[in-house]
């Protein structure tokens, strides 16, 4: 455990990064003590689109629930909604986020959220970084073998690095 100014050990921060989208929904549990960074879990919530949309968002709630229940993280970073060129894949974006952050909101998690350039700053140095840049920052940071795949789960992971390096509690 690290010590804070008082003199009094601090604990680990453990967040779940979250990129939203209904077909996959990024996720990423990172765990910060002593500014080390560790990755505890990474992965996507996949569904297809035979599903009805109630039904993909169910299985987003369902599955986002077990992994918070499995992990306890106590904050939860999320991508800010930005305006696409495609309505609908805003709206379905929406509501994926929408799910991430009842889940938090049933957890107790404290919720925070961050604009895509900000992510890149924040992981990579540079606000307009490449999906290919951001995941090496990604694969450096944590100390991996390989980049978190598929994208999703690596800008989870960068959302996660993000907040745990810019927001100090």
């Amino acid at each position: 455990m690290g010590t804070d100014v008082k003199g009094t050990e601090k604990a680990a921060r453990r967040a779940l990064g979250i990129d939203p989208g209904t077909a996959r929904l990024g996720y990423a549990v990172i765990e910060e003590q002593r500014g080390k960074l560790t990755l505890l879990a990474c992965g996507v919530v996949s569904t297809t689109p035979s599903l009805t949309m109630p039904e993909r968002l169910l299985r987003i709630y369902r599955e986002t629930t077990a992994i918070v229940a499995e992990h306890h993280p106590q904050e939860m970073a999320v991508e800010e909604l930005f305006f696409a060129k495609n309505v609908t894949t805003a709206v379905a974006v929406g509501q994926a986020r929408g799910v991430a952050l009842l889940v938090a909101a049933q957890a107790g998690l404290s919720v925070h959220e961050y604009k895509p350039m900000q992510v890149k700053q924040a992981v990579h140095g540079y606000g307009l970084a490449s999906k290919a840049q951001v995941g090496e920052m990604v694969k450096v940071l944590l100390r991996l073998s390989a980049v978190p795949s598929p994208d999703d789960a690596a800008d989870a992971a960068a959302i996660a690095i993000c907040h745990l390096n810019t927001l100090h509690v």
